[in-house]
């Protein structure tokens, strides 16, 4: 992919207009503009963008928003932090293709939607470790969650979150689900940081794969998380993203 931004006009307080241009895939330009308005102690930013695609990317119409969409919240997210804090806690290292597993894993399996994962996955957490206690399962093992399903129209997240488990252990409760997967290459990505930020490597992750032309399987991307914020600085959170390739 190829383009150009051109900053067409500020005004301070109130608006930023500009125009992007896109070279390739194929060419197309929209305006894009962020507006500021005073909100309680803070600003409210509302971002837009209008443009128009080539007559046989019609396919597409109804993705643009989401993707862009996506972009732009990290974005904002990182500046609203910036400008509060005076630094961002993330940082994304692509480790490059690793061999990983065998791995399973008991959780629970949930649906949410985009803005709501933060909030849908500590609940399922605790729900996992309610269970795990109950049945005297271990709870030593890694954290994580697998994404089964991604909706990106509807912005919606299919997952199961929980905890890594011997090939051995048998008594598995019926309120939970089962994952695995054999010893496979995936792209390896590690997230520094904030969960908050966590789609920063992931998107880096999906668009690595696409530069280099990896071909992903269908096994269900994941991450495991090293450590845990009850006794880790958000700073110094660390979670292994891997995406499996055929």
């Amino acid at each position: 992919m190829a383009g150009e931004l051109e900053h067409r006009r500020l005004e301070r307080g109130r608006l930023i207009d500009d125009e992007i241009r896109f070279l390739k895939p194929f060419r197309s330009r929209s305006d894009v503009g962020f507006a500021f308005q005073p909100s309680g102690s803070g600003t409210e930013v509302t971002w837009s963008m209008n443009g128009s695609l080539p007559w046989f990317m019609f396919w597409m119409k109804g993705m643009m928003e989401p993707f862009i969409g996506m972009d732009y919240d990290r974005g904002l997210k990182m500046l609203k932090e910036w400008i509060e804090t005076g630094e961002i806690q993330a940082k994304t290292v692509i480790r490059g293709v690793e061999s990983i597993g065998p791995l399973r894993m008991a959780g629970v399996r949930r649906s949410c939607a985009v803005r709501e994962v933060g909030e849908s996955m500590q609940e399922a957490f605790g729900e996992v470790h309610r269970q795990f206690q109950a049945h005297n399962l271990p709870t030593d093992g890694k954290g994580i969650s697998v994404y089964h399903h991604f909706d990106i129209r509807g912005q919606r997240f299919d997952y199961t979150s929980g905890f890594l488990i011997p090939e051995s252990t048998s008594n598995i409760p019926s309120g939970l689900s089962t994952w695995s997967i054999p010893k496979v290459n995936a792209l390896a990505v590690e997230h520094q940081g904030s969960y908050g930020h966590l789609g920063n490597s992931w998107s880096a992750a999906n668009q690595y794969t696409r530069y280099k032309k990896l071909k992903q399987s269908k096994a269900g991307t994941f991450e495991i998380y090293r450590n845990t914020p009850d006794d880790t600085a958000p700073a110094d959170l660390r979670t292994d993203i891997y995406l499996p390739l055929r």
